[in-house]
């Protein structure tokens, strides 16, 4: 395990002895910190924002992180990235849920949730901006789409995609009982 498997290693330790907010926390600091809308922060801002929430992380860590989740060459992490690599696993129980909540979407059994086929399983017609006319149906259901769809937002979300979005959440939630009751209430699984 080099430096910054370590540093990450330390800080999901620290987020996660916070409960559920630890991650969220550090997600809303992050987005706070980042003032010019970049998504992405340098070793002393992210040094300096671990602080500010009492997480510690030493200045050569700090380095190693940002090296690390560095996309571009600029000498800054890329947040995204970063809260991904930070997140907990989703515990077996989280993911079968995750998987058979992808397979009601995905009607077509090919892998993929597209517009097609969310009609009949998602209805946007109760959405306030369709009721006005302001929105289409499948604007609606686009709109509903791009939760999970990754930024390129191209109309297709993968199960990858799927499992991203809800690792997110499930980081936020303590208990596998809680997250599967959730996502059983949710998609009426």
């Amino acid at each position: 395990m080099d430096a910054a498997d370590t540093a990450v290693e330390k800080l999901r330790a620290q987020c996660l002895a916070r409960g559920a907010t630890g991650i969220q926390g550090l997600a809303r600091l992050f987005r706070r910190l980042d003032q010019d809308g970049s998504r992405a922060l340098d070793a002393a801002e992210l040094q300096r924002g671990l602080a500010e929430l009492g997480l510690e992380l030493g200045a050569a860590e700090a380095e190693a992180v940002c090296g690390r989740w560095d996309r571009d060459g600029s000498g800054t992490l890329d947040v995204g990235e970063f809260l991904r690599a930070l997140r907990p696993s989703m515990s077996q129980a989280r993911q079968d849920v995750v998987a058979a909540a992808f397979a009601k979407l995905d009607r077509s059994g090919d892998g993929v949730v597209t517009l097609d086929d969310l009609r009949g399983v998602y209805s946007g017609r109760a959405h306030p901006k369709v009721r006005s006319g302001e929105w289409t149906e499948d604007d609606a259901l686009r709109c509903f789409l791009d939760n999970f769809d990754s930024s390129e937002k191209d109309g297709q979300v993968t199960m990858a995609e799927f499992q991203d979005y809800y690792s997110g959440l499930s980081a936020s939630m303590d208990s596998d009982e809680e997250f599967v009751a959730m996502m059983t209430s949710a998609w009426r699984l």
